[in-house]
């Protein structure tokens, strides 16, 4: 509350400010400004028209240090997805998990597991009981991550309400692992981190040495504003194009609603707009952000202590308000 309130104030005085000093200063000033006031925030990347317009740090390892970013990483995934489908490794976001990896699939599973679609997965509506929340810990913890994620009791039909969970996400890429012979690590290098000349160091692995689809990987700031670019951009950057362009139209087309935030859901991307501009979200635990405004050619990244909470009442709110500030800003 108090860093809210902190935040309100930067930002109301600033408003206050006679109007052709704001014109004459950096229009993003204010929003940098009130960053400094949140104490989680680590770096704040802006990139608009391709330039980094706001590269700051207040705290962490900085633009160029790795950051864990969390549940980014199942935006990662979902955008593997559609660089798979593009080169034909699976056959579509309609195709079942029974069709594309049923080895992965446990004999004690509910029958209606093999029915759960790619796109089931990559938009978290498995409708199985969710993995993450007070569930996470005893889920990696057990022996094999995929085969406790579809042996769970359905508590939704698949295809119905979002369920957030990363064990949806952990699936999804042992799936694309699975259909391509190679792991989701070998994917990730090789399909984004390569083309866009990123580095993508090895994660964490469950006991069966799939990479955990979902979580804990690691990023650079500038490594994060390289893909929010590619994908703002609609999937290519500087001639290179890691997806197509109908697959990011997809994505950052919501097809269901967190319930937490409120937010629109796609292909591994938030959804919302902000006084009238549509913005897209990549968002991890802690407060990792990787937000993209294509209308107003504009990338933001954020990269925040990891190991507290970043609540959609609380620290989260303060981040949407940040980001809106410099759309707003742009």
């Amino acid at each position: 509350m108090i860093q809210r309130r902190r935040f309100l104030a930067v930002s109301t005085a600033a408003v206050a400010a006679p109007s052709f000093l704001r014109a004459q200063s950096d229009p993003f000033a204010e929003a940098v400004a009130a960053a400094r006031t949140l104490q989680q925030l680590h770096t704040l990347l802006v990139v608009r028209d391709g330039e980094t317009v706001v590269e700051e740090t207040f705290g962490g390892p900085g633009p160029d240090g790795l950051a864990n970013v969390k549940s980014v990483s199942k935006t990662i995934v979902a955008t593997l997805l559609g660089a798979a489908i593009d080169k034909g490794e699976v056959p579509g976001v309609e195709a079942s998990l029974g069709e594309v990896a049923p080895g992965l699939i446990p004999n004690e599973a509910d029958p209606k597991v093999a029915e759960i679609t790619l796109e089931d997965l990559v938009t978290l509506r498995a409708g199985l009981e969710r993995t993450s929340g007070p569930n996470y810990g005893s889920w990696v913890n057990s022996r094999n991550w995929v085969a406790n994620a579809l042996s769970r009791p359905f508590v939704a039909e698949p295809g119905a309400r979002m369920l957030y969970s990363t064990g949806s996400t952990h699936v999804l890429g042992a799936a694309l692992a699975e259909a391509s012979g190679r792991s989701l690590l070998e994917l990730a290098r090789d399909w984004i981190g390569e083309p866009l000349g990123i580095e993508i160091p090895a994660w964490t692995r469950d006991p069966q040495g799939f990479y955990l689809g979902g979580n804990e990987m690691a990023l650079t700031p500038r490594a994060m504003a390289r893909f929010g670019e590619a994908i703002r951009r609609g999937g290519a950057i500087d001639g290179v194009r890691i997806v197509s362009e109908e697959w990011v139209r997809r994505s950052l087309s919501p097809v269901t609603r967190s319930p937490f935030s409120g937010l629109g859901y796609g292909y591994g991307w938030f959804t919302g707009t902000h006084g009238g501009t549509d913005f897209a979200l990549a968002r991890g635990y802690g407060g990792q952000v990787i937000c993209i405004a294509p209308a107003k050619a504009l990338t933001v990244v954020i990269t925040s202590d990891p190991t507290q909470p970043a609540r959609s009442g609380g620290y989260f709110g303060d981040l949407l308000r940040l980001t809106g500030a410099i759309i707003d800003a742009a």
